[in-house]
């Protein structure tokens, strides 16, 4: 036994404590990381739902963002173009091209917008006007919609407006930057309020406004040098910049839906291939994560529906769903306006319903999808000629579920079909809605992912044929019949072709 080292008991029971240490600290991490785990894993963790807004002070308030928006200066940042645009915008096109491996797509996602300084007229006056007029009158629609929760629901132009113009240290978005030079800009913005103006505004009144709109933004050479192509308006309101929207087809309109009838179209007009559809401001508040578990056992109507009960073109399935369902168990299908009292009504229902039957309206979007997105509630839409915001970016099959007209007013059919989802794919949906949601509010600042952000992206994957059909128009003889105008193109559908 030469030679061998025994420790002794002192050094023995040492080492034995440091051991026990040793594992003790190992245990204790393990049961963390552990619970660290699991509590990842928990539909209850505020980590499994990501959070809506990224910037805390961020509002989606239009009246709230507007008061502050007005009461802030924003200086003139724009130059006037060049006298000879044309060239700069080659030299510019060069530089990029030979030195910028991703153009003519936007360099990392990054799309250049100028956004013109048109006069207050246009712009701060008629946001003014709704500001100082919002509280002192009652003015309806001639189906009793007031008048002033129509223009929030279409407020989009000055949602987009007020993030471009922001200034660089209180902006998000990293999809779009504002520049000041014509030639540097991808696209450019036409900030002109044209619902406001046709609501707020005598009728005469606003069709000489639409005209001075008109005549200023086609007297810029940049319109001139691409007739509009590479311009966007908002033309959210379906009657909006309507008596002159002929002599601005080539541009890209920022739209509600594409209605595919004609009344409130012309054919020609919008087509996907050009504008982009847009959601509608929701009227009801968001039922965010938390809100939607708690609302959970509260939800005890199968399907629910408030609105108006008899429209026109496509709306007119809504009376006809009203014969179906107005009998049935579990089922609420109640008249309603988008007033104060209508939306309390309106956010109560959603928020106690499985599922939100979305029909067509006059046109064949309506507001009312977007307000069951935010509170929870699956939306069932029925609108075979409906066109969706961002499309391009978002599966709607992850939130909503979509029933033909023809079934939805067959005897029982759109019943047994909703009774027949199971528990699992309901709670799948709706935690799909949770996450969805912030794509659908519009905020200032304006959030990544929201609703603006996805906007500036869907118009960067125009972008290439936007030049196309500028560089085309250019070289071509106008008499051409290789140039496609807007009426060669088909009407709008979501059929096939």
């Amino acid at each position: 036994m030469a030679g061998k080292q025994f420790p002794s008991p002192a050094h023995s029971r040492s080492a034995s404590a440091s051991s026990r240490r040793l594992l003790a600290a190992v245990a204790a991490s393990l049961i963390l990381l552990t619970a660290s785990y699991f509590l990842l894993l928990s539909p209850s963790s505020h980590r499994s739902a990501p959070a809506i807004l990224a910037n805390p002070s961020a509002t989606t308030s239009f009246l709230a963002s507007l008061d502050r928006f007005l009461s802030d200066p924003h200086p003139s940042a724009s130059a006037a173009a060049p006298v000879e645009l044309d060239a700069a915008i080659r030299v510019q096109e060069d530089a990029r091209l030979y030195g910028d491996p991703t153009w003519p797509a936007p360099a990392a996602g990054l799309l250049r917008v100028y956004v013109y300084e048109m006069p207050s007229k246009f712009t701060y006056d008629l946001l003014r006007l709704f500001r100082d007029s919002y509280r002192d009158t009652d003015n309806l629609t001639s189906n009793g919609s007031p008048v002033h929760r129509l223009i929030e629901q279409h407020s989009i132009d000055y949602w987009l407006w007020a993030d471009l113009i922001a200034l660089d240290s209180q902006r998000l978005l990293k999809s779009v930057i504002r520049v000041q030079q014509q030639e540097e800009a991808d696209i450019f913005y036409v900030p002109f309020f044209t619902t406001i103006s046709y609501f707020l505004l005598e009728k005469q009144e606003c069709k000489a406004l639409y005209r001075e709109a008109l005549k200023w933004v086609t007297d810029q050479p940049a319109w001139q040098r691409s007739e509009g192509r590479d311009h966007v308006i908002p033309v959210h309101h379906p009657w909006s910049f309507k008596s002159v929207r002929r002599s601005v087809k080539k541009a890209i309109w920022l739209l509600p839906d594409m209605d595919s009838t004609g009344n409130w179209y012309k054919p020609g007009q919008v087509y996907l291939e050009k504008d982009v559809i847009l959601p509608y401001v929701p009227n009801v508040d968001l039922c965010d994560h938390k809100c939607v578990l708690e609302t959970q056992s509260k939800r005890s109507i199968l399907l629910f529906f408030r609105g108006r009960l008899k429209r026109n073109a496509g709306g007119k399935i809504r009376s006809k769903l009203v014969e179906e369902l107005k009998s049935a168990k579990d089922i609420v299908i109640e008249e309603g306006s988008t007033g104060a009292q209508g939306k309390a009504a309106a956010q109560d229902g959603m928020r106690k319903s499985f599922f939100c039957l979305s029909p067509a309206g006059d046109t064949p979007s309506s507001a009312r999808l977007f307000d069951a997105i935010v509170s929870g509630c699956i939306p069932v839409i029925i609108s075979d000629e409906l066109e969706l915001p961002f499309e391009g970016i978002l599966d709607y099959r992850e939130i909503a579920l979509f029933v033909s007209a023809s079934d939805a007013v067959q005897p029982g059919w759109l019943l047994k079909y909703l009774r027949g989802i199971n528990a699992k794919r309901i709670r799948e949906i709706q935690s799909n809605l949770v996450k969805y949601s912030r794509h659908f509010l519009y905020s200032s600042p304006a959030q990544p992912l929201g609703p603006e952000d996805l906007t500036w992206r869907m118009i960067a994957g125009k972008l290439v044929n936007i030049k196309l059909q500028i560089r085309r128009s250019q070289r071509l003889v106008k008499e051409s019949r290789s140039i496609c105008t807007c009426e060669c193109r088909v009407g709008n559908t979501t059929r096939m072709l």
